[in-house]
């Protein structure tokens, strides 16, 4: 994958001390002025041998530019060209400034999201930036790739923040429609209303997670806590819920994180400790499956999801702005001569 960045970003940088921005990882860098018709053309001539591009700009601002789908797509017919937004391509929202806590809350996600009787929780930037948005924008990339494969033709793919994350939502729509989900916040069965599906804080401040919805993980759960009173047998009584969850509050406060590992971990009462990004790489689960990595000295994430006969790799560290220019263009095809000339005009860096 090839990240064209700005030229104006591009300040150098020693290679052997990559930057810190580790969703970049794996491209290689080059730095173009979209604001001359040379760098335009550059980028048209790379889009010729490419099968996807992605941008990420406001609406309209591509196409003022001349890297818009028509100007692509006039290069390479089979092109996938990805967008990338918050609002999407249209809409009255859509040329207007938003981060992904706007997305997600016009969608209806994130006011689902919190405690009962208290304000609505952003999950991170998780929900609309990564999930609503990169990943339907990869899925709908590849799908575009794929049928233009069979067809000969090229796409745009509009993959908006805020449908991703209604998307994501479908579910809880079924269950809304079905009369099993109301929209008070903290009251239903997977928004920490049921007690048995929520995290609890232990003895020593940090905390655990319970998600012990199914009958017999709930059996379990009562096992392992000597819940044997038969008020425990109405599980799905909503309205002792609230009870429930301060009695099971009391219990996990008796003892340390690592005390209900001992006594919990590895049953079926479907259990986990709750782990911070610097105690989960060192997780005996993650260690055994190689879920983190460590490339360039940084402990981070492997690639996921696991493949069984192309293995997934880190190619590369987060590149320096521009650091692979030269390298990419000749790898394109062009000469040693255009690059002088492109870099003499100002755009290349």
């Amino acid at each position: 994958m090839i990240r064209v960045d700005r030229a104006g970003s591009v300040r150098g940088g020693d290679p052997a001390v990559p930057p810190g921005d580790l969703i970049n990882r794996g491209r290689r860098s080059i730095g173009v002025d979209l604001k001359s018709p040379e760098g335009v053309e550059t980028v048209l001539r790379l889009v010729e041998q490419c099968d996807g591009l992605i941008e990420g700009f406001r609406p309209g601002v591509a196409e003022r530019l001349g890297i818009g789908p028509d100007d692509c797509l006039a290069r390479n017919p089979a092109l996938a060209y990805g967008r990338m937004t918050g609002w999407g391509q249209d809409g009255p929202y859509a040329p207007t400034a938003g981060h992904d806590i706007n997305y997600i809350a016009l969608a209806g996600a994130l006011e689902s999201m919190g405690r009962r009787g208290e304000a609505p929780v952003p999950p991170l930037n998780l929900v609309g930036d990564f999930g609503g948005g990169g990943m339907y924008l990869a899925f709908g990339l590849v799908c575009a790739i794929l049928e233009a494969r069979g067809s000969g033709q090229g796409q745009v793919v509009d993959a908006a923040m805020v449908d991703g994350a209604a998307s994501l939502m479908t579910f809880f729509h079924g269950f809304r429609a079905m009369g099993i989900w109301n929209d008070e916040r903290g009251t239903n069965l997977l928004d920490t209303g049921a007690h048995f599906y929520d995290v609890y804080e232990c003895a020593d401040g940090k905390f655990v997670s319970i998600g012990s919805i199914e009958p017999q993980f709930y059996a379990e759960l009562r096992d392992k806590l000597e819940l044997d009173d038969p008020k425990w047998d109405g599980q799905m009584n909503r309205s002792e819920w609230p009870a429930f969850k301060e009695e099971l509050a009391a219990i996990f406060a008796t003892k340390t994180r690592d005390e209900w590992c001992e006594l919990i971990e590895g049953s079926d009462v479907c259990f986990a400790p709750v782990l911070s990004m610097e105690e989960a790489p060192r997780h005996p689960h993650n260690v055994a499956r190689g879920t983190f990595t460590e490339v360039a000295g940084v402990t981070q994430p492997g690639p996921a999801p696991r493949f069984s006969r192309t293995e997934a790799t880190i190619e590369r560290p987060p590149p320096h702005a521009g650091q692979h220019t030269d390298e990419v263009l000749a790898d394109f095809g062009f000469s040693s001569d255009e690059l002088v000339a492109l870099r003499d005009a100002g755009a290349i860096v």
